[in-house]
């Protein structure tokens, strides 16, 4: 591992049974087994070596018996690289109206039919070993940013409660369990729950119940506030947060792994990402440009199609517009992640930060907050 000298970014391999990890990386989202309208050989060639399923989601539909029957959520999918689930702890936050939390675990009910359920912690360990995964996560209970300090405290608590029951019950040496820090805005919570989960020694450690529609400013104290609490030779996966500007301000700070499902959602919605930020495609003045959404970037769509094309396509609302941006905002924030591990290795990360954020328009704060409180609920 090497550690960039003027700030905390770090550049590494992270060992699974499915391949290496050249870190810092981002996993995109593939909740129910896909990465939505990408095969796995378009991931690929994008340059994506590890994607995140999520074993509430695939609980729910197909369901995990039917995937194990077929070989695992690998073959299932036709995935051959490495991949992380997670636990559905997020959608037990976004879903607090179907739920019921005790110290037990989780009951709920499917948003899908309304059908009663019940997971534990052990049941969740069962369930991630049982699909396949080679990271897999721990239980926890995330809290919206209003929460008071007495509710967050009991939610750390129980989480770390949690993590201790998820710790003894995993069983399979091939997987690595990853422990999740909670503590909502509190700083001292922050500390407390990252104190408690790394005691119990998992594999690597995540930071949850962030990016859900905090300032960014705090997002990041609470960030500074963790950090210096786990260890220096695990992983670190800021669960949540995967927009270009995130991923370079989280690396910064010496995290990881990053994962969010924004860059392909605000592509189906026509926002495509550039060197200067993000484009509206639908936008009438793309109507008879004939140079690439953001010229140098090397993707399929950019190589192929000028952006006169993307705007007719999203016009027409034909599905291969859905495609196109897609790939294109994916292979976006893998350049850059490509970019920032060549930075670091070169001691210069810091220079390319400054750089891509001095020209690089960042979302309106008002406008991400109010977009963030519309997608809480997005599964």
């Amino acid at each position: 591992m090497k550690v960039c000298s003027e700030t905390q970014a770090r550049v590494g391999e992270l060992t699974t049974r499915h391949g290496l990890v050249s870190t810092p990386a981002f996993l995109p989202v593939a909740s129910q087994g896909t990465v939505k309208t990408l095969t796995p050989e378009e991931i690929k060639g994008i340059g994506i070596n590890i994607i995140l399923g999520n074993a509430y989601h695939l609980y729910l539909r197909p369901g995990i018996d039917v995937i194990e029957r077929l070989g695992g959520l690998h073959r299932f999918m036709g995935w051959d690289g490495p991949m992380l689930t997670d636990s559905g702890g997020y959608q037990i936050f976004s879903l607090a109206h179907l739920c019921r939390v005790s110290d037990d675990g989780v009951v709920f009910r499917s948003h899908i039919d309304g059908s009663e359920h019940r997971l534990t912690p052990e049941l969740v360990i069962e369930l991630q070993q049982r699909l396949g995964a080679d990271i897999i996560m721990t239980l926890d209970e995330c809290q919206a940013v209003s929460a008071s300090m007495a509710t967050a405290r009991e939610a750390v608590e129980r989480t770390y409660r949690w993590a201790v029951r998820c710790r003894k019950h995993h069983q399979s040496s091939e997987q690595l369990l990853f422990g999740i820090v909670q503590g909502s805005i509190f700083p001292e919570l922050r500390q407390q729950s990252a104190e408690a989960i790394t005691s119990l020694d998992f594999s690597g450690y995540a930071i949850g119940g962030l990016s859900l529609g905090e300032p960014k400013e705090l997002t990041w104290a609470m960030i500074a506030k963790t950090i210096p609490f786990l260890p220096a030779d695990k992983p670190r996966y800021l669960m949540g947060s995967g927009s270009p500007e995130d991923i370079i301000e989280g690396v910064s700070w010496g995290i990881d792994l990053f994962d969010s499902a924004l860059p392909t959602r605000v592509a189906r919605n026509g926002a495509l990402f550039t060197m200067q930020g993000r484009k509206n495609i639908r936008k009438a003045t793309y109507k008879t440009k004939e140079s690439p959404i953001d010229v140098g970037c090397d993707c399929y769509t950019c190589r192929m199609f000028s952006t006169a094309y993307l705007y007719h396509l999203f016009k027409c609302e034909e599905l291969l517009a859905y495609r196109l941006a897609t790939i294109h905002n994916l292979r976006f924030v893998t350049r850059l992640l490509e970019q920032i591990r060549k930075a670091i290795q070169e001691d210069d990360f810091l220079t390319l930060k400054n750089e891509f954020l001095g020209r690089y328009q960042i979302t309106d704060e008002d406008a991400r907050l109010a977009q963030k409180q519309r997608s809480l609920y997005f599964l």
